[in-house]
C-alpha cells in the first residue's frame, strides 16, 4: 500500500538567516510531497545500505552478519556472503560498515567491496577494562575486510583481513565506512560509552593519541573516538596528518559516536555525530582536527553540558550510582570554556539548549533520553544533484535519526560550511532511522529502519513497538500536493500482557546477588546501572517500570526478558539467570526477599503478581 506524504508548513526559505545552535522548536516540518512504499522487511539489523553501480542496494544486516543486494523494484534480496565470525552480543555492534571500490564491475580487476564488523580474538589477550570473564565483550574487537564480488556466482568471496584489533565495546562503536575521492578508505571508531551507564568508571580516552610503540605493537586501543584514515591495503598512507608526533591511521580525533560520514563532490567530508544530552553535531572533517569531546559537546558555549569524569571522584567511582541528571557532589565537573585547547567547532548542532532546560520532561514517563534535545544521528549524506532531483532539497545534507524516526534536512549556503535556512523535518514515525541511500536521478530515497528499540511516539513520550521494524522504506518525489499522513504500520502489534492476579513474588536475596551480576555482564549498557539511566533499552526501575508492570505476573517479566534479551542473542543465557535477573529487578524496584528461589518456570511464575505498592 502507497502512502501520499507531504507536512504542511512553510516552505524552506533560501534566504532566512539560521543560527547554527538552535533549540529543536526552530524546526519546521518539511513540504515536498513524496509517496512512501515498503520495498522489503524482515532484516536482521539493516545498518549500511548502499546504491550500487549495478543499480542495486547493498545492504549490511548488523546482527544477522548478511551483506546482501536488494532489487529496488521489488524487493527481492540475495544474500551474497554470511560472515561466520561476526560477533553481536549487544545493541551497537556486529557487521557495520560497507564501501564498494569505485571500480566495482567496470572489469578492471577491483571487483572489491570492504566491510567492518566486530568479532571475537582471544589471541589478542582480553580488553583490559572488561574484568568479568563471562561478559561477551571481553575479547571482542574489530576488523576491516576486503571481499571480492564474484559476478557468476553473485556471492562475496575471498575474505583478505586489511586491519584486525581495532577497538570494540558494547557502546559507542560507531563504524560507517566510505572510499575518499583521493581513494582512500575511511572509518570512525567511537568512544566506546565510556565515563556513562555501565562504563561510568572507565575514562573517555578520545583525546589520547597513538604512540610509535602501540603502532610497532599493531595496539590500536588509542584509536577510540577518532576516524581513521587507510590505504586499501589497511596501511597508513603517508600523507596523513602527524599529530602528536605521531602519524597513524587516525585522521580526526576528539569524538563521541560519529555514525555518519560522506563526501560532497568537491572533496569535503561531513560527519553527523551522537551527542550526551544535547548537541549532536554536524562536522566538517579535517586532516588532524580535533573536536572536543569529552571537553565540549557542539559549540564551546558553556550551555546545557559540563564534563563530569566519573573515574575522578573522591568518593571510589564503583560506590557510587551512575546518573546523567544528578551528578555526585565528588565527582570533578568542568565547564567547556575551562578547556582551551584549539578545536574544530560544528557546523551545526542537533540541538543546543540553554543551562535550565528541563531533561526529566514527564511526557516520556521515566524513559528521559527520548525527550532530550538529541535525535541521535545515525547517518548522514550529501544532497548535490548535477541537475534535476528534489527543489528545494539542493545542496543539502540528509541526517537520519535514531530517537525521532525522521531525516532532517540542513540547507548549506554556497559556501558548505553554513546554514541558509532552518532545518526541515521529514517522515516523522514510529521508527529508528538508520541509514539513506539515493536512486541515481536523486528522486527516489531509500531508508532502512532498525529493527526495534525505542523511539518517539507520533502522539507524544516513546514506543518500543516499531512500524517497520528491520525494512527498507521507498520516499519517491511526487513533484505534486498531497495529503499528509505516516508511514504504514507494521501488520503485527504486540498486545498488553493481561493484568494477573496471584500470590506475592518470591526469590532469595542471594539469588537478587546473583541476579545484579548476571545484570552487570549482559544487560547494564542497554539499560543503566540504576537500571533507568540508559539510552538504549527501557527503564526497568521508576515510573516507566511502574506503568509497564505492576500488576503483570512474573512470569510476563521473565518471559519478556528470556526472549528478548540479550539484543541480538535473545534466550541464550542459563534460564537460571533469567530468573536471577528478575529477581534483581524486583529488589531494586522494592519486593521484599524471602527464603524461597524463584523457579525458573514461567508457568510456575504465572501465578506471580508484581505489587503495585512495591514499585515506586
Amino acid at each position: 500500500m502507497k502512502h501520499q506524504i507531504a507536512l504542511a508548513l512553510t516552505l524552506l526559505s533560501m534566504a532566512v538567516p539560521v543560527l547554527a545552535q538552535d533549540t529543536p522548536d526552530a524546526v519546521v516540518a518539511g513540504t515536498v510531497p513524496f509517496e512512501m512504499k515498503v520495498l522489503t522487511s524482515g532484516l536482521e539489523g539493516p545498518w549500511e545500505l548502499t546504491w550500487g553501480p549495478d543499480n542495486y542496494l547493498w545492504v549490511t544486516e548488523r546482527t544477522g552478519g548478511r551483506i546482501d543486494r536488494i532489487n529496488p523494484v521489488d524487493g527481492s534480496k540475495t544474500t551474497l556472503i554470511d560472515i561466520d565470525d561476526v560477533s553481536a552480543p549487544g545493541g551497537q555492534d556486529g557487521l557495520l560498515g560497507l564501501a564498494l571500490h569505485p571500480d566495482l564491475l567496470k572489469g578492471v580487476g577491483s571487483d572489491y567491496v570492504f566491510t567492518a564488523y566486530t568479532y571475537v580474538d582471544k589471541a589478542r589477550g582480553a580488553d583490559p577494562v572488561v574484568t568479568d570473564p563471562a561478559s561477551p565483550y571481553r575479547f571482542l574487537y574489530t576488523k576491516i575486510v576486503r571481499l571480492t564480488y564474484d559476478t557468476a556466482s553473485n556471492t562475496l568471496k575471498d575474505p583478505v583481513e586489511l586491519i584486525a584489533g581495532l577497538p570494540a565495546s558494547n557502546d559507542h562503536n560507531s563504524g560507517r565506512m566510505k572510499i575518499g575521492p583521493d581513494g582512500k578508505l575511511y572509518y570512525t571508531i567511537g568512544d566506546g560509552g565510556k565515563d556513562q551507564l555501565g562504563n561510568w568508571c572507565i575514562p573517555i580516552e578520545a583525546q589520547r593519541l597513538p604512540t610509535a610503540a602501540e603502532l610497532t605493537a599493531k595496539d590500536y586501543i588509542a584509536y577510540q573516538g577518532k576516524s581513521l584514515r587507510l590505504e586499501l591495503d589497511g596501511s597508513i598512507p603517508a600523507d596523513n596528518p602527524q599529530i602528536g608526533g605521531v602519524v597513524s591511521h587516525v585522521f580526526t580525533y576528539g569524538h563521541r559516536n560519529m555514525q555518519g560520514i560522506d563526501f560532497a563532490p568537491d572533496g569535503t567530508l561531513y560527519a553527523s555525530e551522537q551527542g550526551p544530552k544535547t548537541d549532536d553535531e554536524v562536522n566538517i572533517l579535517v586532516p588532524g582536527g580535533n573536536y572536543g569531546w569529552p571537553h565540549v559537546a557542539g559549540f564551546r558555549d558553556d550551555r546545557a553540558y559540563q564534563y563530569a569524569r566519573w573515574k575522578d571522584a573522591m568518593t571510589p567511582c564503583e560506590q557510587l550510582q551512575f546518573s546523567d541528571i544528578t551528578v555526585d557532589p565528588s565527582v570533578p565537573v568542568e565547564n567547556e570554556t575551562s578547556w582551551t585547547e584549539l578545536m574544530q567547532a560544528p557546523l551545526a548542532t542537533l540541538f543546543t539548549v540553554p543551562s535550565d532546560w528541563n531533561f526529566t520532561d514527564p511526557t516520556c514517563n521515566g524513559v528521559d533520553f527520548i525527550c532530550w534535545p538529541t535525535v541521535a544521528a545515525s547517518s548522514i549524506e550529501t544532497y548535490m544533484p548535477k541537475s534535476g532531483g528534489i527543489p528545494g532539497w539542493e545542496n543539502s545534507l540528509i541526517v537520519t535519526t535514531l530517537k525521532r524516526g525522521s531525516i532532517y534536512v540542513l540547507p548549506l549556503a554556497a559556501d558548505g560550511k553554513t546554514l541558509r535556512g532552518p532545518i526541515a523535518r521529514y517522515f516523522q514515525s514510529e521508527n529508528r532511522f538508520r541509514d539513506t541511500a539515493f536512486s541515481p536521478d536523486k528522486k527516489t530515497l531509500y531508508v532502512a529502519t532498525d529493527p526495534g528499540g525505542l523511539a518517539e511516539a507520533l502522539k507524544g513520550g516513546t514506543t518500543t513497538t516499531m512500524q517497520n521494524p528491520g525494512s527498507i522504506l521507498v520516499f519517491s518525489y511526487t513533484g505534486k500536493a498531497a495529503t499528509a499522513t505516516a508511514p504504514e504500520a507494521d501488520a503485527t502489534v504486540a498486545t498488553a500482557d493481561i493484568a494477573a492476579t496471584g500470590t506475592p513474588p518470591v526469590f532469595t536475596e542471594a539469588q537478587a546477588d546473583r541476579g545484579k551480576i548476571a545484570y552487570s555482564s549482559n544487560c547494564v549498557s542497554c539499560h543503566g546501572q540504576n537500571l533507568i539511566s540508559a539510552t538504549y533499552g527501557t527503564p526497568l526501575a521508576g515510573p516507566y517500570f511502574t506503568a509497564h508492570w505492576s500488576g503483570k505476573s512474573v512470569g510476563a517479566l521473565y518471559r519478556k526478558a528470556h526472549d528478548t534479551m540479550p539484543p541480538s542473542r535473545p534466550a541464550t543465557l542459563p534460564t537460571s539467570d533469567y530468573a536471577d535477573i528478575v529477581a534483581y529487578i524486583l529488589s531494586v524496584n522494592g519486593v521484599a526477599a524471602g527464603a524461597a528461589e524463584m523457579p525458573a518456570d514461567p508457568a510456575a511464575l504465572d501465578g506471580m503478581t508484581i505489587p503495585a505498592s512495591a514499585v515506586q
